[in-house]
């Protein structure tokens, strides 16, 4: 499992969730929780990895990430 190189991740607290959010910016409708942000960074990169999968799957085009800002692996 292995998030594309330049994907955008933004992870913030929900106060409603009580836990925290984390959404792949640039994949329509990909998100993920985590009771920390460590585990809601492992959490979306399975979702990532699942909503490519089945994207190639159903043969949809996936938008390419476009993020130029710093990396962290």
């Amino acid at each position: 499992m292995r998030v594309r190189r330049g994907e955008k991740i933004e992870i913030f607290y929900s106060e409603e969730d009580e836990g925290y959010i984390a959404v792949a910016a640039e994949l329509p409708e990909c998100s993920a929780f985590g009771e920390t942000e460590e585990e809601a960074l492992k959490e979306i990169k399975v979702a990532i990895d699942l909503f490519l999968v089945t994207e190639k799957k159903d043969r949809r085009e996936i938008p390419q990430p476009s993020y130029r800002g710093a990396l962290i692996d």
